[in-house]
């Protein structure tokens, strides 16, 4: 099978093309947002949360936002498990597939909310430690495998999006490859769970980038979990011996 290659920026291009939402600007104005430094900033999430959803189809949440260096949750409970790394209970998701204007009218709601992407519809993640999900992705890409995108975040971590379902499938592959009876860093994400995407922050941490951009033909169809666990597993368990 073969795919057409592009990074966000060139579907960003697209996009714009399509719409005529040649800056942030533009797209602040089909919200009804005001000029401003501030407003400028919302609607450049917007249009991340519109290429999100239009271009990726995925489906995006507005999350809550922690104080900076992690600190009280915008949610208002003092008491929060998880500050600055939830949904909001009350805001509405955006749908996988909304349009631009859809998007951007939706997000105007929710100012300064996190972007949050559900797990367990359109990808599951693994999440390893950054330092082997760095060496993994270097090697998985040198065997020429149809990778999807690669979240890196202020904790250190490298998130690889994967085929529904790897969550559930994960402790069985594990057993089939042999590192079912070993200690790795390595979990995985399904149903119920959430990730951070850019170009918000992480519970007051820092920001989430991408380190591997999601890209047109891979964002639809992410690689099944087996494809990617036997490097990733064993580059896990190689780092923690050299550094036990």
């Amino acid at each position: 099978m073969v795919f057409t290659i592009g990074s966000m920026r060139e579907i960003r291009e697209t996009r714009q093309q399509r719409t005529g939402a040649r800056n942030p600007v533009r797209l602040a104005a089909l919200s009804g947002a005001r000029p401003g430094v501030r407003r400028k900033t919302h609607a450049a999430v917007r249009l991340n949360v519109a290429e999100y959803a239009g271009l990726c189809g995925w489906a995006v949440v507005p999350g809550a936002r922690a104080a900076r260096g992690g600190g009280a949750c915008s949610c208002g409970d003092a008491a929060c498990p998880r500050p600055g790394a939830h949904p909001l209970a009350f805001a509405a998701e955006i749908p996988a597939g909304a349009t631009l204007e859809e998007a951007a009218e939706a997000w105007a709601r929710v100012p300064g909310a996190a972007v949050l992407l559900p797990v367990g519809r359109s990808f599951d993640i693994i999440d390893v430690a950054e330092a082997p999900g760095r060496h993994a992705l270097v090697r998985l890409e040198r065997m020429g495998l149809g990778l999807g995108p690669v979240l890196l975040t202020p904790t250190g971590r490298a998130q690889f999006f994967v085929a529904p379902g790897a969550a559930a499938e994960l402790p069985r592959l594990l057993y089939r490859m042999g590192w079912d009876d070993t200690q790795l860093d390595l979990r995985c994400l399904g149903p119920g769970d959430h990730v951070t995407a850019p170009p918000s922050d992480l519970a007051g941490l820092g920001p989430v980038r991408w380190l591997r951009e999601p890209l047109l033909g891979s964002v639809a169809q992410p690689p099944e979990a087996r494809m990617l666990l036997g490097t990733l597993a064993y580059i896990c368990h190689r780092d923690r011996q050299a550094y036990a």
